[in-house]
C-alpha cells in the first residue's frame, strides 16, 4: 500500500476544517455506539468529497452510520 502512495496510485486525502464540525455531528449521533474520532473523519471525507464506496474492514460502523450525500456506503470487500 505504501508503494502505491509513493507512486500515485493511491492519494491520501486529509481533512480540511469543515470536516472537523461533521466529525463532532457524528461523534455525537453515533456516541452510542462507541464511534471514534478516526471513523467519524473518514465519513465527514468521504461525504466531502461524494464518494459512494469505501473501503474498510469496520463494517459493523460503517454499515449503521448514514452518509448524507447516498443512502448508505458501498462497503469493499463486500
Amino acid at each position: 500500500m505504501l508503494d502505491q502512495v509513493r507512486s500515485g496510485a493511491l492519494i491520501i486525502e486529509d481533512p480540511v476544517a469543515p470536516d472537523y464540525e461533521r466529525v463532532d455531528e457524528l461523534l455525537r449521533a453515533y456516541g452510542d455506539l462507541k464511534v471514534g474520532f478516526v471513523d467519524c473523519t473518514v465519513l465527514a471525507i468521504v461525504e466531502r468529497l461524494g464518494e459512494p464506496k469505501l473501503a474498510t474492514l469496520d463494517h459493523r460502523h460503517f454499515g449503521v452510520m448514514r452518509p448524507r450525500h447516498v443512502e448508505a456506503l458501498q462497503l469493499l470487500p463486500a
